[in-house]
């Protein structure tokens, strides 16, 4: 039996892929983080599954229950906040299955900077602006980044900005990053994106710190950073090439 690991988005259960919710509704076990995936996503589980909430299992355990379903011949869909590509431990847990024996997958789905982008309209990469995305993190009582990962670094680009993992520490960040982009620059905060008490943000380096610890958050929040982001309410770029004049090239053939 395979376990699938499967990017449950950014929790509306309605913004799952098509085959997302097929793979849900035909495992009979299902892991997921109770902190980031709403009641709405396991509605797609089949009647009597088998829910597992994860927030607060080791990884250790969460892969042992996965070994047990396989071994009582059950497909796991184990879910991912978002997509399995970002921040999903996926590397940890396939890396034990392999040593298990146990077969595995991966189904992609929205990321959380996707949804938080889509809810209030922008595009990140605009023409002569920013065309480039850094999607990272930062390190407090997390993971250590390797040092050429500083958020310093990445500033320097001027590139859109996804800060996931980072709310705590909001005030000092942006501080941080007002001497590469300026006080003025736009910053969206997206938190629980597409669910019922989804929260949206918006502001600049110099207030939106002001506006986070107003609000109280503390977790599954994303921080958008960027000129981009505040591109289309001046109007002050050009508009892409590729939908400039083009000229079709007939060639006649004797």
């Amino acid at each position: 039996m395979t376990v699938h690991f499967i990017g449950a988005g950014p929790g509306a259960a309605d913004l799952l892929t098509i085959r997302a919710a097929r793979l849900i509704s035909e495992s009979p076990v299902c892991l997921y983080a109770g902190t980031y995936i709403g009641a709405d996503v396991l509605t797609h589980c089949p009647p009597g599954a088998v829910l597992v909430d994860t927030q607060d299992l080791g990884l250790d355990a969460i892969v042992d229950a996965c070994v047990e379903a396989h071994t009582a011949g059950h497909d796991v869909a184990r879910l991912c906040s978002g997509d399995p590509s970002l921040y999903s431990a996926v590397a940890e847990q396939t890396r034990r299955l392999d040593r298990a024996g146990v077969p595995w997958d991966v189904t992609p789905g929205v990321p959380a900077y996707a949804a938080a982008a889509a809810l209030v309209g922008r595009e990140l990469t605009v023409p002569e602006v920013a065309q480039s995305v850094v999607l990272t993190r930062t390190h407090r009582d997390s993971t250590r980044m390797p040092e050429t990962e500083s958020l310093a670094h990445f500033a320097k680009s001027r590139a859109t900005l996804v800060l996931h993992l980072a709310i705590r520490r909001t005030r000092e960040l942006m501080g941080s990053l007002v001497a590469d982009y300026g006080s003025t620059c736009p910053v969206v905060v997206v938190a629980n994106a597409e669910q019922p008490d989804q929260l949206v943000l918006r502001g600049t380096l110099a207030d939106i710190a002001d506006q986070v610890e107003a609000a109280g958050l503390r977790q599954a929040a994303v921080i958008l950073v960027g000129p981009a982001l505040g591109a289309r309410d001046t109007d002050d770029f050009v508009e892409s090439h590729l939908y400039g004049t083009r000229v079709t090239r007939i060639i006649k053939c004797e």
